[in-house]
């Protein structure tokens, strides 16, 4: 008996009991059992593949977002480095630093970057207006001057920042220049401060009171958003929530407003902490994110689902074949039609099989990434289209039969293939995987990221190519230009700072050796400015050559800045436009040059950077990029270098014109005068004025409390001093105010404290040598130092000489030659204010007197004027020692006299005029020869009034009282009474 027929009969046997259709759809229940398995293994590891894939976009898109805030940071962190090498910037480098920088192109999101000083509003009371803001479009120009510090979430990160010394970030706002609380855009601000220069600030208290300003950005939270995460984030709904409340009022942006998520278990809720705020990041996959991976199951359940109905027609067609072959013979061709249709369907089916297989090759090649499966011997299995173009591979190359030439084809393109080549060598084990980076020769990045798998029985290795080369390029420019910014703060000397730069080149591309090259002073020649790597012989010859050299290797050079455009020579030896020997270059070692034209942020040519390969070498996009971006970072390195060397310049002639001013100039601190001043305020002290007269201890001090910083050759020889005792601390404010013009100081520094720029006063001050002497005093708060008075410059002239001779001058204008006593002008200016000062007090009294020697005429007749001299001083001294210090004589005319009693009325000055003169009456003169001569005088009075139209109508009184003295006898004392008596006056005028 035939064992093959056994099957056959055991089908015939089950056909026959169970029937064809039965047995049909148990081979149906059967093949469905088994495609459910198929498609549940499939389901389960499509999900777990979308859930990895998921994870590892939202890892991606939080780094982006952390790269991009650090990034960010780092150029406010830059502007602090500005504040921090200059003690003033003004508004014309705030905007050059950052039109360098060009925050609206190379920082999407950054509205503006502004500069916001510490200022004093009221008692107590600070704020904080922007200053500065770039860059300088229409919103930003609208905001200029508002107050961040009256706004509570602004405030309370100005403060955190202040406090913390680092950056800090406010919660959900809206930007001012978006209107404000009428906004509808979310934003927020980042902000550093700016510390005083040479003060400590490690603790809370130091640095709150060394902080002068801020430097802040704001940002519009959906421009900064826009573009995170690339392409690999488009099916992705980002959500960013203010703090860990996941709210509808704390929601800072939304990447696709009222998308439709595909569910709750693709999602992500990671916190992330940036300048010390909090942010809540949700990331959710939308419909279509699992769209490719979860086809897979879907075609293993179709296809299992067909091929089991397959199954079961298949066998419902041969055993109902077989039953009917018994029952009938005329059911034959019947039953081979049937059983042709099943092998139709089953080649329908294997077709089917051949179309998915053909969709998951497309699906494999349509990736992003390079992908290629080996095994542990290196034997090839498969590769994407994505993995030949990122590799070159040439359709010629057959790697499937010879794994070793595509091995040597990708070693051919790597400068260093020692990571791929110990990657090959390792076998896969286990689910290891590894990451490393590959530098091609043309430039480019590759990611390389391999996975261990098993491929049905056998270990095999996934291999994962990624280009990064944009990626790795931004990251390498910022680092070198983060680097060349921080040494231009700190003001590195320029060789040190292209030498950076170059260094920065070489370390993206180790295959290239870079230089330098500078104008000299006339432009006419190129001088080295750095070549790290290259020989010394070579940096010998290429420094100083003419711009118009044409030969050799360095008429590259010559020819790029005579041009003005990169030039570019890939084979030096076979350059046709560069006649002329190439030993230089041969001896080098190097076989192709490409120049780059360095300029400044104005378009002037500064130089070139010349990039040197020791194989002949075409430049490919990266490197020009990299070669364009270095000699920017030149280019900056150039003219800072310029500008501090002009300012170099222009503080040495400051220094020498200050030095030699013919003016004594001090430079002097105040600040430490300015912070007590505030301490005493802060006590409660309102009047400063009177706190200083009752406490003038306290302005001795202040007085102590300044600091003289330098002063000049005229400021030195005006107070007899020396260098050293500058260097030895003898000079202070003594030299300026000594201690009886300590008010005249406090006069001073109260005006600079209330604002005052410039204030002019006369004071004494005391010499090295103990004379004290008068000066001229004119202090100046230089700009940007109100706040502090840190920074006064005080010009002082002595005027000890001007006074005396003023004085002198004064007492030639105002007094009598002969007598001593005031004259006429000196008398009628005092007797007008006295005049004055009655019209305002109408209930006070003043007297005037009116004296005239009598027949002093017959005393120079029979004496002689020399002995009518000697009588005028003798009344003169009599009238000095009879009158109080209040009372103002004056010679009027030749022998009269008047005198001013002020608050003395009539009656009084009767008693003072009768005593005056009987004192003339007793005295005597001594002539030549012993003899005594006496004289008399007549005196007449005259009560001054508020109502008399001048001060002259007093005169015109007390002389008519004294003419009727001279007509009455002479040697007595009249009054005017007031009573009409111009007639006696004229009476006596016409006689």
């Amino acid at each position: 008996m035939d064992k093959r027929a056994l099957p056959s009969s055991f089908f015939t046997r089950l056909s026959r009991r169970t029937g064809p259709r039965l047995l049909a759809l148990l081979v149906l229940l059967l093949g469905l059992g088994l495609t459910y398995g198929a498609w549940r293994n499939a389901s389960d590891a499509s999900e777990q593949q979308v859930r990895a894939d998921f994870d590892f976009r939202v890892r991606e898109l939080i780094g982006s977002i952390n790269s991009r805030m650090r990034t960010y940071t780092e150029v406010l962190r830059g502007v602090q480095g500005l504040y921090a090498g200059s003690k003033t910037v003004s508004s014309e480098e705030f905007h050059a630093y950052l039109a360098v920088q060009d925050i609206t192109r190379h920082f999407p999101g950054i509205q503006g970057i502004g500069y916001l000083p510490l200022l004093p509003a009221a008692p107590g009371a600070m704020r904080a207006p922007i200053t500065f803001l770039e860059p300088p479009s229409e919103q930003n120009v609208r905001v200029i001057g508002r107050d961040l510090l009256a706004e509570p979430v602004r405030r309370a990160a100005l403060e955190q920042a202040r406090d913390t010394g680092q950056v800090a970030m406010t919660g959900k706002i809206r930007l001012l220049q978006d209107g404000g609380e009428q906004g509808k855009i979310d934003g927020f601000l980042l902000a550093l401060p700016l510390f005083e220069s040479g003060r400590a600030y490690t603790s809370v208290q130091q640095r709150r009171a060394a902080l002068h300003a801020w430097v802040y950005a704001a940002f519009r939270m959906n421009d900064l958003m826009q573009g995170v995460g690339g392409e690999s984030s488009r099916l992705l709904k980002l959500e960013i929530y203010d703090g860990q409340r996941l709210d509808e009022s704390a929601l800072l942006h939304d990447s696709m407003p009222g998308a439709k998520v595909v569910s709750e278990g693709l999602s992500a809720t990671q916190a992330l902490t940036i300048a010390g705020h909090v942010w809540s990041v949700r990331v959710r996959a939308l419909p279509g994110f699992d769209r490719d991976l979860l086809a897979r199951p879907r075609v293993v359940a179709w296809t299992g689902l067909c091929a089991s109905l397959v199954l079961a027609l298949a066998t419902w067609l041969l055993a109902a074949s077989r039953y009917q072959a018994q029952r009938s013979l005329a059911r034959a061709s019947e039953l081979a039609g049937q059983l042709e249709q099943g092998q139709a369907s089953v080649l329908a089916m294997a077709e089917a099989a051949q179309r998915s297989q053909a969709m998951l090759r497309n699906i494999l090649d349509s990736t992003l990434d390079g992908i290629l499966v080996d095994n542990a011997d290196g034997r090839i299995f498969t590769s994407n289209r994505r993995f030949r173009d990122l590799w070159q591979v040439p359709d010629t190359l057959d790697w499937q039969a010879d794994d070793v030439a595509l091995v040597l084809h990708m070693q051919g393109q790597l400068e260093q293939a020692t990571p791929f080549l110990d990657a090959r060598r390792e076998a896969p084990h286990d689910h290891c995987e590894q990451r490393d980076l590959l530098h091609l020769r043309d430039g480019r990045v590759i990611e390389q990221y391999i996975r261990s798998m098993q491929l049905g029985n056998e270990q095999a290795r996934l291999w994962t190519f990624r280009d990064i080369s944009e990626r790795s390029l931004a990251e390498r420019r910022e680092t070198t230009r983060r680097q060349v910014l921080e040494m231009l703060a700190i003001g590195a000397p320029l060789d040190r700072i292209l030498e950076s730069v170059v260094l920065g080149v070489q370390a993206d591309h180790p295959a290239m050796l870079c230089s330098i090259l500078l104008f000299d002073e006339q432009r006419r020649r190129l001088v080295l400015g750095a070549a790290p790597t290259l020989p010394a012989f070579f940096n010998l010859s290429s420094h100083g050559h003419g711009v118009d050299m044409q030969r050799g290797v360095h008429g590259v050079a010559a020819l790029a800045v005579r041009s003005g455009q990169r030039v570019s020579v890939p084979d030096l030896r076979a350059a046709e436009k560069l006649p002329g020997e190439m030993e230089l270059a041969e001896q080098a070692g190097l076989q192709s040059c490409w120049a780059e034209p360095v300029r400044g942020g104005s378009g002037k040519l500064l130089g070139v950077l010349m990039a040197y390969h020791r194989q002949p070498l075409a430049p490919g996009a990266s490197h020009l990029a990299r070669l364009s971006e270095a000699a920017h970072l030149a280019g900056m390195a150039i003219e800072q270098a310029q500008v501090a060397q002009a300012l170099r310049a222009g503080e040495a002639r400051f220094r020498s014109l200050y030095d030699h001013a013919p003016v004594a100039l001090w430079e002097q601190d105040w600040s430490a005068v300015r912070e007590a001043l505030n301490v005493i305020k802060q006590s409660g002290v309102q009047d400063l004025p009177a706190y200083f007269q009752q406490h003038p201890e306290e302005l001795k001090r202040l007085a102590r409390l300044v600091r003289i910083i330098d002063a000049n050759g005229a400021a030195l020889a005006q107070v007899r001093a020396k260098l050293d005792d500058q260097r030895r601390g003898k000079l202070g404010l003594a030299q300026n105010f000594d201690e009886a013009a300590l008010p005249a100081f406090g006069a001073a520094l109260l005006a600079l404290a209330g604002g005052a720029h410039l204030y002019e006063c006369e004071s004494s001050f005391l010499r090295l040598d103990g004379a004290v002497r008068q000066n001229a005093l004119s202090l100046l708060v230089m700009p940007g130092h109100a706040d502090s008075l840190d920074f006064v410059m005080v010009s002082s002239l002595d005027i000890t000489e001007r006074k005396r001779m003023n004085a002198e001058l004064l007492q030639l204008a105002t007094t009598d030659f002969l007598t001593g006593l005031p004259n006429r002008r000196h008398f009628m200016t005092t007797l007008a204010n006295e005049h004055a000062r009655l019209q305002r007090e109408l209930s006070s009294v003043a007297t005037v007197l009116m004296l005239d020697i009598d027949h002093f005429k017959r005393v120079n007749d029979e004496y002689g004027h020399a002995v009518g001299d000697v009588v005028l001083r003798h009344l003169g001294s009599l009238l000095c020692q009879a009158l109080r210090k209040v009372d103002v004589p004056g010679r009027v005319g030749g022998e009269e006299f008047a005198i001013l009693l002020p608050g003395t009325d009539m009656a009084s000055a009767a008693v003072f005029a009768e005593r005056l003169r009987a004192r003339v009456a007793d005295s005597s003169v001594s002539i030549d020869g012993g003899a005594l001569l006496y004289v008399t005088v007549s005196i007449g009075m005259a009560a001054m009034s508020g109502t008399d139209a001048d001060c002259d109508a007093v005169l015109v009184r007390a002389d008519e009282a004294l003419y009727r003295a001279k007509r009455g006898g002479r040697n007595r004392v009249e009054h005017h009474d007031g009573a009409g008596s111009g007639g006696v006056l004229s009476q006596f005028m016409s006689s």
